[in-house]
């Protein structure tokens, strides 16, 4: 596992500044920022991301389904908290209702988010209902078949952490590399749900489609913007026409990022 994950703070202001160099830009070109937003995030965590919009004063909501991680987000924004900038709700999305926010929200994020999702087309129809006329929800995911697009990142053997792809074998022979390697039940169980979960470009794009969905924006990144604190390597967009080729483009696009709209 990454050193940073267990400090939260750092995680904290990383994952809020991969937000503010990043995400913020590329949503600005599918929505109206130069206003205060209503913002509400899924799967919010500590609410870095989250923390990049309310330093800019925006009012936020974050839907998170730990509750240690949502108290953990109160610790690090006690003063916007304290404020009534930002409230957190531990929570499934689907045992709230959504005419319980008024106003809607302007944009709905899901950062690293999808990819844990059980019935992916079922939760795409479920955010329209949270979104205002006119605003846009924000994806980004690892594709399911880049080289850790089933998160062994968060493995605890050096060499189970660092192994690409081979979270793509199938489930019976990547099950007993894992056990090999001295990995605990629990994160077995963890890593196999992510292969149940891992979601690729095309379906991404498919569900979105069938959910009533107009991709506006999309970027793919050859290097996911979180790289530059996890391995020192300057974030970079993916490479001409390999935007383009179905399939082998999830092999070496380490982000997707999306901008949808109803």
């Amino acid at each position: 596992m990454y050193e940073f994950h267990g400090d939260m703070q750092r995680y904290h202001d990383m994952t809020r500044e991969v937000t503010e160099n990043y995400v913020i830009p590329f949503v600005a070109d599918s929505l109206d920022i130069s206003t205060k937003l209503h913002v509400l995030e899924i799967g919010s965590g500590e609410a870095g991301v989250l923390s990049a919009f309310t330093k800019r004063g925006d009012q936020c909501v974050g839907i998170e389904l730990s509750l240690e991680r949502v108290k953990r987000a109160e610790n690090l924004m006690k003063k916007e908290v304290a404020s009534g900038q930002i409230s957190f709700i531990a929570q499934d999305i689907y045992d709230i209702d959504p005419e319980s926010f008024q106003p809607k929200f302007d944009l709905i994020i899901l950062k690293d988010v999808i990819e844990h999702i059980h019935q992916q087309e079922k939760i795409m129809v479920r955010l329209k209902k949270f979104l205002a006329p006119g605003g846009v929800i924000f994806f980004g995911f690892p594709p399911w078949y880049m080289p850790y697009g089933g998160h062994q990142q968060v493995a605890k053997s050096k060499i189970g952490s660092k192994l690409p792809f081979y979270h793509i074998l199938p489930r019976s022979l990547y099950k007993m590399i894992l056990k090999a390697f001295g990995e605990s039940e629990e994160m077995i169980e963890g890593l196999l749900e992510i292969k149940d979960t891992g979601i690729s470009i095309e379906r991404f794009e498919r569900i979105s489609k069938s959910a009533g969905f107009k991709i506006d924006k999309s970027t793919f990144f050859l290097f996911n913007p979180i790289y530059q604190y996890k391995f020192g390597v300057k974030p970079r967009k993916q490479l001409g026409l390999i935007n383009y080729i179905p399939f082998f483009r999830n092999f070496v696009t380490t982000c997707a990022y999306y901008s949808l709209k109803v």
